[in-house]
């Protein structure tokens, strides 16, 4: 082991000491912590119970919500190929945990400890013919593990930014190993399979199958229910602007752009990024100071409330399915732009601030016409005015969904090769 990799193992232990500490916190940290001990035997359990060894196994991992519905469509995809296949699934962040357990796979729960006393009798238990980890993330410990048991490990929705931390040192220094063992890297386009190569990514490993994203967004809106019922209080015909998983720099600058645009918007629908009551009081107030008569999403909506803040988790994809304009948040944000396949998908035109690095899909949608940047208030409100025009938003819109639906198929192709390996 090197110096570097002696490290990150000393580091995993103290943290993994230390989590009792830490465990009872409310956030999500103490959050994860807790349901990582809570799932620490919960593979090796199912294992012993369920696991089929007439049937081939492939474990998938995703760290969050994002990566998680890329993994989603291609396990569909999966269950499409191989009928057959058992599917494990593991996640990192507690926000990923509801999601995780609406995933038609065998067993779901929280990544391991990424240290041999933790993940090597898991694979002994669940002894998977394959493992898949998602977009970026791959765990050394694991994949060295699993190595050793001459278990492949691939990367699927493999995408890697210009930017991106893994390709400065020391991190590519730690990495250049783990990646080097990878036996398949499924990236979403040839500038992220070659940058990949730089990691230590053998060309011939190297495969471009597209972003399995672009099917789990198309199958999540045309399965929305217009008749649900955080829908339908929403669904009455008034001009609607969406903001979705929006910060306080956010909404800093969408308040008073669409503020001075209030006399031509009918409603603005704002979902904050992470609602609890610290950020949406505030949020409430900021609105009723700027003018707007505000009100939290519920069944009944009053007719005078032309500001509709969004308090739970879960149903921006479909939100998107009543919004005329849509603003992205983390732009403006050091968290970097959230999805914005979503109101793409829904055939939405789409704004967002200037944090775009590594959201490859917003500067897609920029290219067809389908997306803007904006790098101020003052370049907001001007963007929204040209969108209040009905044909100049229908034609955006038009070319944002026509981007998702042209990209659709990578989660089937991304299956099928997956497949070809499996006994």
């Amino acid at each position: 082991m090197s110096i570097l990799g002696r490290i990150y193992d000393l580091s995993l232990r103290g943290a993994r000491s230390l989590s009792p500490f830490f465990a009872g916190g409310s956030g999500k940290v103490g959050e994860g912590l807790r349901g990582r001990a809570r799932d620490r035997y919960l593979f090796r359990e199912w294992a012993q119970a369920e696991r089929d060894p007439a049937r081939p196994l492939v474990w998938f991992h995703a760290p969050s919500v994002g990566e998680g519905l890329q993994a989603r469509a291609i396990l569909e995809a999966m269950k499409e190929v191989s009928p057959g296949v058992q599917l494990a699934y593991s996640f990192f962040s507690p926000s990923a945990e509801r999601l995780a357990r609406k995933l038609a796979v065998d067993v779901a729960g929280y990544l391991p400890w990424d240290l041999q006393v933790e993940v090597s009798p898991t694979l002994d238990a669940l002894r998977p013919d394959a493992i898949v980890f998602t977009k970026t993330e791959v765990w050394p410990g694991l994949t060295s593990a699993a190595t050793r048991r001459e278990i492949p490990v691939f990367l699927a929705a493999a995408t890697l930014p210009p930017n991106a931390g893994r390709l400065r040192w020391p991190a590519r220094r730690l990495l250049r190993q783990t990646f080097g063992a990878l036996e398949g890297v499924l990236a979403i386009s040839d500038d992220d399979g070659h940058r990949f190569r730089q990691l230590g990514v053998p060309e011939a490993r190297i495969q471009v199958t597209g972003d399995p994203a672009m099917d789990s967004v198309m199958e999540r809106v045309e399965a929305t229910d217009p008749d649900a019922a955080h829908l339908v209080p929403l669904s009455d015909g008034r001009l609607t602007v969406l903001a979705g998983s929006t910060w306080e720099p956010d909404e800093a600058v969408l308040i008073p752009a669409l503020t001075a645009l209030r006399h031509r918007i009918g409603r603005l629908v704002i979902a904050p990024h992470e609602p609890t009551p610290a950020h949406l009081e505030p949020l409430e107030v900021r609105l009723a100071d700027a003018g707007w008569t505000t009100t939290r999403l519920r069944p009944e909506i009053p007719p005078e409330a032309d500001a509709v803040i969004v308090d739970r988790v879960g149903i921006l994809a479909e939100l998107y399915t009543i919004a005329d304009l849509a603003f992205v948040g983390g732009g403006f944000h050091s968290a970097g732009l959230h999805s914005v396949l979503e109101p793409a998908a829904a055939g939405v035109p789409v704004l967002f601030g200037p944090g775009h690095e590594n959201a490859r899909a917003a500067g897609e949608l920029m290219a067809v016409g389908g997306g803007r940047e904006v790098a101020d208030a003052s370049e907001l409100q001007a963007a929204l005015e040209r969108w209040l025009d009905d044909d100049a938003r229908r034609h955006a819109g038009d070319a944002a969904r026509h981007h998702v639906e042209s990209h659709r198929g990578a989660a089937r192709r991304t299956a099928r090769i997956l497949s070809e390996l499996l006994p």
